[in-house]
């Protein structure tokens, strides 16, 4: 799993540095900025210690276990859940160089609505990316529990995403009737 996160973590970074390297520098930049909503400082606050809470869960799970508690093939297909994530991540900042990770309007930088790419099936591509991440690091890990604490941490993302869109609606141009146009958030014909 770090093989495969480092991995991608890499190839992510060098494609951003030549692509978009002021995208690469708000990446980077602290989930907590002085720009940001007090909700999302609350919210990623929470995501943070939720995450690093997961990932001690899992350790201990598979620890307390000895073994992994998933087949083999659940395994593998839980590895495919990364590289899956790194790619709708490309894919999003191809689109959008206005991807913070904190919401925040870009006014400075000219942030307009986005409608291309993956934007044109869902409204949040990078949350719906991170949902084979969230499900597929426990099942390569071996963790039940961690399995079990991945909807939690997706429902997150679904609260995140839709306290972000009451900002985009209020304060980017075109954003509103982008919404109309693209009706799900995360899940094409689900939600």
């Amino acid at each position: 799993m770090l093989a495969e996160l480092g991995a991608l973590a890499m190839i992510v970074g060098i494609w951003l540095l030549r692509r978009d390297a002021q995208l690469l520098r708000e990446r980077l930049s602290s989930v907590v900025q002085r720009e940001q909503r007090t909700w999302d400082k609350l919210l990623m606050c929470t995501v943070v210690l939720v995450w690093g809470g997961w990932f001690v869960l899992m350790g201990l799970d598979v620890g307390l276990h000895g073994t992994p508690q998933v087949p083999n093939w659940l395994q593998v297909l839980g590895a495919l859940g990364i590289p899956l994530c790194g790619a709708m991540a490309v894919l999003t900042f191809r689109e959008n160089s206005y991807a913070s990770p904190v919401v925040k309007i870009q006014e400075d930088r000219g942030q307009m609505t986005v409608m291309t790419g993956p934007y044109a099936f869902v409204r949040h591509p990078m949350y719906a990316g991170a949902i084979p991440y969230f499900l597929g690091t426990p099942l390569l890990l071996g963790s039940l529990w961690g399995l079990v604490l991945a909807p939690f941490i997706i429902a997150l993302l679904g609260l995140r995403a839709m306290m972000e869109e009451r900002t985009l609606d209020a304060e980017l141009p075109g954003y509103e009737d982008y919404a109309a146009q693209v009706r799900y958030r995360l899940i094409p014909f689900v939600w």
